[in-house]
């Protein structure tokens, strides 16, 4: 019973098992985070030059601009719409006759048409654009800092362009079809004088300032002209389109609040002087056309009314004719206070339904039967008949005499009430047409703000240095991403599943003797003799031990240090990785198999001359070709002349036979060979020795190159114990790897 309510022993022990594992996986996170930071760091400091002179050049290019930019100024007004109102309130049926009532949007349409920018851009002639030639770039900050009262001096005896105080005025001019919205040029004589050349080159017409020059197809007007001899100005004679296209892209309007009937118009440009007498005459247009179209308007509806007044005055005529007689004829006849009440409301409708058939006609002038507005006045009319007959009905109930009187006196009143109120709303009309009447009115005038507008200079610097970062920080990311190589040996280790025995660190100071002894024919320097404590030798140190471990199981104590592709440091580490162990007691030789390329001799002062080619050849002895060094118990091989079948000396017999002798000679043999992707030498004398290491230098291989090198040399027989990683930077991975970084160095030396 006890056992039931136990907890099963494996559920114990699964427990915290899976609490673990659920540790590390929360660690493996934190470090794969951390990672990513450390390596965004890493290419940060990495490319720490090419960012700071990106971001420099964009600093430079924006201050670049903030001297030449023109200025930008904005110049506003405020408009106010108003809804047609009638003025003429003692006929208000017939207000449909003057058309709806005014839309916004209908006149922000208006504002930026052609009718209206049009003929402003005529009576500015801001279809002439005259201005003088300045040197490219900086010429323009030349002439806006130029403050003398004279044209300033050329720079550089650069007489043709401007550099301040330069001025011209055209006033007329007319140019071919063809020739519009073209550049001419315009060069300043003496004595105000000039000539207009067109666009290939060509004279047109000479002219003098102040009179109007007629060539064959140009003419031109210039009012003033303030320049050395010499000097050149573009001017362009704009089309319509084209002057109502630019000067529409510097005009915006827009109703401000919802409804509100106020428009808000603002003009950009870099004279505020310019853009405020510019947005002055849209307005002042755009109202003068607002009331001439009222004056139109007015002048339709008079003439309508004009044709209906002489019939209107014969029936008014006629009714009160007809009246006077039947009261003659009958004597003095008085309505009852009923049949009073029953005329005046068959007067309203009767001249209703008057106004409604005159409003029909006006809109049967523009719009057919089946429009909507003549059927909704159709409507109306329908039931105003309907109430006219209802009226009918009662007025046929009273006496013969009474119906008589009413039916007179009501054509009277309505004929009189008619005539009146057209007489009147004509007056009105004629006020109207006068032009003294709007719909709008400018309720602010245009006014310029003093500043400039848009970013301001402290801005544009700021806006130009993050412009650079972000920039050099995309350059860096995209040769980052088209070329992904192997920054760290932990790539290698998890990819391939070999060991990396050794992790080299940067040298500063073999970087310094390879440009000092660079093309230089004197013996160059070991760095493991000239600075034994370097970070490098350090870890050639490491080296040593590890290759000693290698090296126990095997009868050859022979080494291959071979390579993927050239350019790697194999032969730096051959070198200074022999001159270690031969420092540590051991005799070591090297031998420099690179038959093509070869150059160890260099390093230690030696002629190529009497090597591997010549023993092969069977020309020397290996006694002969067993070079010592200044190095203690360090001996060199080296290539002989350069042969022109390098792989067959390689698989001889001889030189097979080589490698055992000095294997039994020495207690340490270093092959140096080529690169294993670009010819089969390393393959071949892979097979020869006791242990083969290949090179890996940080930040120049995709692991896909690694992957074939290894793959080479298994398909030959030669089994890979493991890399040598080269050159790493230990600065990078400090910021990649925070304090998990590969390379530790500390300083142990003895007290004196």
């Amino acid at each position: 019973m006890e056992n039931e309510h136990r907890t099963p022993p494996s559920s114990q022990m699964l427990n915290p098992i899976m609490g673990a594992i659920a540790g590390q996986q929360i660690q493996r996170e934190d470090e794969e985070e951390s990672l990513a930071i450390g390596e965004i760091i890493a290419v940060v400091i990495e490319h720490r030059w090419l960012i700071a002179m990106s971001t420099t050049a964009f600093l430079i290019l924006g201050a670049a601009w903030i001297s030449i930019a023109r200025p930008v100024y904005i110049a506003d007004g405020l408009i106010q719409v108003e809804e047609k109102a009638s003025g003429m309130s003692v006929l208000k049926d017939l207000q449909p006759l003057l058309g709806d009532s005014t839309t916004v949007s209908a006149e922000l349409e208006i504002l930026t048409s052609r009718m209206v920018l049009g003929r402003v851009i005529d009576k500015l002639k801001l279809d002439i654009d005259a201005y003088p030639k300045t040197f490219p770039v900086i010429g323009a900050l030349f002439v806006r800092s130029y403050k003398g009262k004279t044209p300033a001096d050329p720079w550089l005896n650069l007489r043709s362009y401007a550099w301040g105080g330069e001025l011209v005025q055209v006033d007329a001019l007319q140019v071919p079809h063809n020739a519009l919205d073209k550049s001419l040029t315009l060069v300043a004589g003496d004595a105000g004088s000039y000539v207009l050349i067109d666009q290939d080159g060509n004279e047109v017409l000479k002219g003098q300032v102040g009179t109007r020059a007629i060539g064959k197809k140009y003419e031109i007007f210039v009012a003033r002209l303030d320049a050395r001899q010499g000097t050149r100005f573009v001017v362009i004679k704009q089309s319509a389109e084209t002057a109502v296209r630019q000067l529409r892209a510097r005009f915006a309007v827009k109703e401000r609040g919802k409804k509100s009937g106020i428009l808000e118009a603002s003009l950009t440009g870099s004279d505020a002087e310019k853009i405020v007498m510019v947005l002055d005459d849209i307005l002042n247009t755009y109202m003068r056309q607002n009331v001439e179209q009222r004056s139109a308007e007015a002048e339709k509806t008079l003439k309508f009314l004009e044709t209906q007044l002489p019939a209107l005055k014969k029936e008014m005529d006629t009714a009160e004719a007809a009246y006077n007689n039947y009261r003659q004829a009958r004597g003095s006849l008085d309505l009852s206070i009923e049949t009073q009440n029953v005329m005046q409301s068959l007067v309203e409708v009767d001249n209703q339904i008057v106004a409604l058939k005159q409003e029909r006609d006006e809109l049967r002038q523009s719009f057919t039967a089946e429009h909507p507005r003549v059927q909704a006045v159709d409507q109306r009319l329908t039931r105003l008949r309907e109430r006219r007959n209802q009226f009918d009905v009662d007025i046929n109930r009273l006496p013969d005499t009474q119906q008589r009187v009413l039916q007179l006196a009501r054509d009277v009143e309505v004929s009189t009430t008619l005539y009146t109120n057209l007489v009147n709303t004509s007056q009105q009309l004629k006020v109207t047409k006068a032009g003294t009447v709007g719909d709008v009115r400018i309720l602010d005038a245009a006014a310029a703000a003093s500043e400039p507008v848009g970013m301001k200079k402290p801005a544009v610097l700021v806006f130009s240095v993050l412009l650079g970062l972000i920039a050099s920080l995309g350059v860096v990311w995209m040769k980052r991403s088209m070329r992904v190589v192997v920054e760290d040996p932990e790539t290698i280790e998890i990819k391939l599943g070999l060991p990396v025995y050794a992790t080299i660190p940067h040298s500063k100071d073999e970087e310094a003797i390879v440009k000092r002894f660079k093309g230089s024919k004197g013996p160059g320097e070991l760095l493991a003799v000239t600075n034994p404590q370097d970070d490098a030798i350090e870890s050639l140190r490491s080296l040593r031990t590890t290759i000693h471990f290698a090296l126990m199981d095997t009868e050859n104590k022979s080494l291959l240090i071979t390579g993927s592709s050239p350019g790697l440091g194999k032969s730096f580490i051959s070198k200074n990785l022999g001159a270690v162990l031969a420092q540590a007691g051991l005799r070591v030789v090297i031998v420099d198999a690179d038959l093509r390329k070869g150059h160890i001799n260099k390093e230690f002062g030696l002629r190529r001359e009497v090597g591997i080619s010549e023993y092969v050849a069977g020309n020397a002895r290996i006694e002969d070709i067993t070079k010592p060094t200044s190095v203690p118990n360090l001996w060199v091989i080296t290539t002989g002349q350069i042969p022109p079948n390098p792989s067959e000396i390689l698989m001889h017999l001889r030189f097979e036979g080589l490698l055992e002798q000095l294997s039994k000679q020495f207690d340490i043999l270093i092959v140096d060979a080529p690169p294993i992707l670009a010819v089969s030498d390393a393959a071949i004398i892979g097979r020869l020795v006791g242990a083969t290491l290949m090179m890996a230098r940080a930040g120049c291989h995709p692991i896909a190159e690694l992957k074939q090198a290894v793959k080479r040399l298994n398909h030959a027989g030669v089994q890979l114990r493991g890399f040598v990683f080269n050159d790493l930077d230990t600065e990078r991975q400090r910021y990649r790897y925070g304090y998990k970084g590969y390379v530790y160095r500390y300083s142990y030396t003895a007290k004196s």
